[in-house]
């Protein structure tokens, strides 16, 4: 089980930072340096970006789930 939520922990980690890269900057963050922000003035679409923000909360509770449950695991093992 440990193994388990340490796998789903690395997993989950490397989406949330995609995804929190993926999102739209609003001053010209790292989303515009790779030429996001020409390419969110051409598309224009809101619900991509609440689709991206709905994803990107529920894979962070999967993250801080996964860090709560190995804890509660490392404190009944020792």
């Amino acid at each position: 089980m440990i193994v388990a939520l340490q796998i789903t922990l690395v997993i989950t980690a490397v989406l949330l930072t995609v995804f929190i890269l993926l999102h739209r900057g609003k001053g010209g963050g790292l989303s515009s340096l790779f030429g996001g922000g020409v390419q969110a003035n051409l598309s224009g679409s809101t619900i991509v970006e609440r689709n991206l923000t709905r994803y990107t909360i529920v894979i962070a509770l999967i993250w801080i789930t996964c860090i709560l449950g190995l804890n509660i695991a490392q404190s009944f093992a020792a």
